[in-house]
């Protein structure tokens, strides 16, 4: 598993490496029960292909969370 420097380094790997991918709502980190990895937050499953299981040794973790919408 990935340390925190690791995943935060992956992160903005990632970050660019999906920028302009369909469905993506962001890039975060996430917890695991030994480590970091990252979370990629998708509008839905339909865009799962193109998101790696891992990036850069440290686990991906897919999350549908819908589409995302600012607040009046």
């Amino acid at each position: 598993m990935a340390d925190l420097q690791q995943a935060r380094a992956a992160k903005a790997r990632l970050r660019a490496a999906l920028l302009g991918h369909a469905g993506v709502q962001g890039v975060g980190l996430t917890r695991l029960p030994q480590g970091y990895g990252l979370q990629v937050n998708l509008a839905d499953t339909v865009h799962r292909d193109g998101v790696p299981a891992t990036f850069d040794g440290v686990p991906v973790r897919i999350r549908v969370v819908g589409a995302i919408h600012a607040h009046r």
